[in-house]
Order: structure tokens, then sequence, then C-alpha cells
């Protein structure tokens, strides 16, 4: 006798829903996601698909129709609870396009808590499409199977993201100049945190001293090389969750 596949099976496609789901629902996907779950994924009645919604967690779900426009599923059982994501926030300086893009993705991969964007007087870009940024930011958590995304913030002026700091926030600054060796500085702190990256031409001296100033700030070494701000924002957040974060055995 056969024996009986896993269901959901692990390759099964992910999508990120509105609103909170529940068993026993039935959910029309339309737009967008059904054309990747009809057109490139190929799902037909039966297959699953795994959903989440930002706030009950990873549900499994079988296709009942699909078409070109549209996707009907049922919800049957829920997988795994929403995930408990590291208090950290990512403070990027923005960059341009690309490479911002980038740092988004692997932001979310990497487990970020919030995405806060910086803007400084060095900074190539100015602005940034919030929406096209949270569609980059779902499509990564759905790739990396996280069940919570990351907030992402409209661009603040550097002085005005000092000025509102929360106290109780430690703010880890990736200084040129020097600092504590960055593992150091993660490993011997415990609370709330945030990493500061500069912009592609660094902070200026004015910058540099307001943020050396401010109470929460603890300057940083990301090591011996000038590094760009997406590799920055990348190497920190990884040293960070390795020495305080959810890469840590939990034994």
């Amino acid at each position: 006798m056969p024996a009986t596949p896993n269901w959901p099976p692990k390759s099964a496609p992910r999508l990120f829903v509105e609103p909170e789901l529940a068993a026993g629902q039935q959910r029309v996907i339309e737009g967008n996601p059904a054309h990747y779950l009809a057109r490139v994924m190929r799902v037909a009645p039966g297959d699953a698909v795994i959903l989440c919604d930002d706030a009950t967690g990873e549900w499994a779900a079988r296709v009942m129709e699909a078409d070109k426009r549209s996707v009907t599923l049922e919800v049957a059982e829920r997988l795994r609870e929403r995930e408990e994501v590291p208090d950290l926030w990512l403070c990027p300086a923005l960059l341009k396009k690309d490479r911002f893009d980038l740092v988004l993705e692997k932001a979310t991969e990497l487990g970020a808590a919030r995405i806060q964007p910086v803007l400084t007087r060095r900074c190539v870009a100015d602005k940034l499409n919030v929406g096209r940024a949270s569609t980059i930011i779902t499509e990564a958590a759905e790739q990396c199977a996280r069940t919570a995304l990351p907030e992402i913030g409209d661009p603040v002026k550097l002085d005005a993201l000092l000025g509102d700091w929360p106290e109780t926030r430690a703010l880890f600054f990736a200084d040129e100049d020097g600092g504590e060796p960055v593992a150091d500085a993660f490993c011997y702190h415990d609370g709330p945190s945030a990493i500061l990256i500069g912009p592609e031409g660094g902070f200026d001296d004015a910058e540099r001293a307001a943020i050396r100033a401010h109470p929460a700030a603890r300057p940083v070494s990301l090591g011996p090389r000038i590094l760009r701000g997406e590799t920055a924002a990348i190497a920190a957040l990884a040293v960070w969750m390795a020495e305080a974060g959810d890469w840590l055995d939990d034994e």
C-alpha cells in the first residue's frame, strides 16, 4: 500500500493575505497573487497553499478552484503561531534603489522587526516608494517562511530620528571612525536595540558628532574595511542575530 504523503508539502507556495485567517474560511485570491499561483506555480484543485496573515500565524489551505484570474482556497488548519520577532530595528540611510531593495530584502530574511529609512546629508536618494518597499518585504518574508512582517517606516531626517528616539532603545551606530567591536557590543547588551547605518558617502562630521552626543548611541566598529551601505547593514544584522538574536541556542 503506498505511503500517504505529508500534507501540506514543504514546497507549497506561500502568500501573505488580509484579514485574519480561521479554519473553514474560503478566500478568493485575485490579481498578481492569483497569477503567481495559477500561471507560475500551476496550482490545481486539491493542491496546498500556505497562507499567513501577520497576526494569527501560518495556515494550510486547499485549492478549490483555479483559473487565470482567481484562485479559491479553503483554509484547513493552522500550522504555526505567529513567530516571536527579536526587538531589533534597522535604521539604514537611503541608498540607490537597487541597493536599498537589497537591504529591504535581506533585513526581512535576517529577522529585523522594523526597518526605518533615514535621510542624511550625503544620501543620493531622498524618496522611498513605501508601497513598493512593502511588496519587496512581503515577497522576502514569503520566500524565507517568516510568519511576521517587519514594519516599514516613512523616511525621516536624521535629526528627527534622534530627537524622537525612545530612551529605552539602544542605538548602535556603525561609525567609520571606530568604536567598540560590534560582536562584543551586541553580545553584552540585553534589551530593545537598533542599528544605524550611514549612506554611501558616510555621515558628515556634524552628523557623526550629533549621533555620538545622543545618550542612547553606542558607536561600534564593523571591522578594518570600509563597507558599502548595504553590506554594512547586512553584516551588522547577521552579527546581531548571532550574538543577541534568534540564532542563539535556546538551551
